[in-house]
Order: structure tokens, then C-alpha cells, then sequence
């Protein structure tokens, strides 16, 4: 009998020692998970991916400028989606004068019965159009989240730089709209 009541006592230390090794293993799985998302965030920063367009601090409202009325320039609008949305701009196109301060409203609709994150990424064209075209506001600058089935209207109001060289008359305004990766949230 003392044979078996050592054995259960072996066997009680031996439960005891694999308790408190998975302890640390669970304490240590949930350290190196939340320590994922900064060395993710940095990787992302490193490598340029998941890149979030910030808001450029040196441009505000033009003050004391000269709108350019002697010209125009047509602004083209565009939307491509990655996700499971809709993603349009509410014009395709407009007239602006270099200088004067204008507003456009892209419309995206989250057609997921659960909440989503997307960013959207400009691109202009010509390329060097792009060095001239200045966004005060633009839903582009961060991250948007829309919930389960929401459609929502986001402006960019920007201006174009008189110093666009004249012999551009057109200049289009692209965004691509996309899934951020992981961000399928169940609604609750």
C-alpha cells in the first residue's frame, strides 16, 4: 500500500510541476503577443507596408495667396476598392482655379454584416502633379472603421499649388481603398 500512496504523492508533484510549467508558457505566449504589435507597427514602418498617409503639418489654408484666375485645372476622380466594399467619388470630375480651396466627398459602403478597417492610398497623374496637389482634410490621413453595413461620406478638401507648372491641365486624383490586415472584427 505505501507503494501506491508514494506514487500518487509522485504523481501529485509531477501534475504540480506541469501546472506551473504551463503557467509560464501561457504567461510567456501572452507577453510575446502583446509584444507583437509594436514590432509589427515598426516593421510595417521600416519596410513601408500598411503605410497610413499622414497629414502634411506645413499645409494649412492658403493665407493672403492669389487664387490663379487666368487658368484652370480639371481635377479627375477616381476609386479603386480592395475589400468588401463599395467606393466611389461623388463627382468624376471638377473645374478648380491653382490657389482656390475646394472640396470633393468620396462615399464607401461596408456591404460585411461585421466591422472592418480600411485605409485609402492616393496616387496622382501625372506623377508630378502630385508634389502640387494639397490636402487640408482627408479621410486618406488615417484609418477608417466602418461598422456592419455602414455607409459613410468622407470630403478631401485641398487645393491645387499655383506653382503647377502650366502645362498640366488635368491632373487625377486616384484612391485606393483597401482591408487593413486582421481587422475582421465580428459585430456584436
Amino acid at each position: 500500500m505505501e507503494k501506491r500512496g508514494n506514487a500518487g504523492s509522485a504523481r501529485k508533484q509531477l501534475n504540480r510541476q506541469m501546472l506551473g510549467k504551463l503557467l509560464v508558457a501561457a504567461v510567456l505566449m501572452f507577453g510575446f503577443g502583446y509584444a507583437l504589435v509594436p514590432m509589427y507597427q515598426k516593421l510595417c514602418e521600416i519596410t513601408g507596408i500598411n503605410f497610413l498617409t499622414p497629414k502634411d503639418a506645413t499645409v494649412e489654408a492658403p493665407k493672403n495667396t492669389q487664387v490663379d484666375k487666368s487658368r484652370t485645372v480639371t481635377v479627375e476622380f477616381d476609386a479603386n476598392s480592395q475589400g468588401p466594399w463599395r467606393f466611389r467619388p461623388t463627382v468624376a470630375s471638377m473645374t478648380v482655379h491653382p490657389g482656390e480651396m475646394t472640396q470633393v466627398v468620396y462615399e464607401v459602403v461596408n456591404t460585411q454584416p461585421r466591422s472592418i478597417d480600411g485605409q485609402a492610398i492616393p496616387s496622382y497623374a501625372p506623377q508630378q502633379a502630385g508634389e502640387h496637389f494639397k490636402k487640408v482634410e482627408c479621410f486618406c490621413f488615417r484609418q477608417q472603421t466602418l461598422k456592419a453595413n455602414e455607409a459613410r461620406q468622407m470630403p478631401v478638401v485641398f487645393f491645387i499649388d499655383p506653382a503647377l507648372p502650366r502645362d498640366v491641365k488635368t491632373i487625377t486624383l486616384s484612391y485606393t481603398f483597401f482591408e487593413v490586415a486582421g481587422s475582421g472584427k465580428k459585430s456584436g
